[in-house]
Parts: C-alpha cells; structure tokens; sequence
C-alpha cells in the first residue's frame, strides 16, 4: 500500500512540476512579446513603458 501511494504521491508532484513549467513558458513568452512591442513602438528617444 506504501509504494503504491508513493508512485502516487510522485506522479502528482511530476505533473504538478510539469504544469508549473508550462505556465512559466507563457509567462516568458508574453513578457517577450511585451519587449518587441517596446522595442518597435517606442517614441522618440524613450521608450513606451516606464520598466
């Protein structure tokens, strides 16, 4: 009964990781777009957000 809850208590924690991992993918990949956006759309000699 031990190991099975084990290997449980592993697969969640594995898909868990997993799920965080791919948040953070989305969360780099909307700052990056955030800096393209920066970057091409500043004005002038400054930039369009104040970061």
């Amino acid at each position: 009964m031990v190991p099975l809850l084990l290997v449980l208590l592993l697969i969640l924690v594995l898909f868990g990781a997993g799920f965080a991992v791919e948040v953070l993918w989305y969360v780099a990949l909307a700052v990056l777009v955030l800096w393209v956006l920066g970057f091409f759309m500043r004005a002038g000699n400054g930039r369009w957000y104040r970061w």
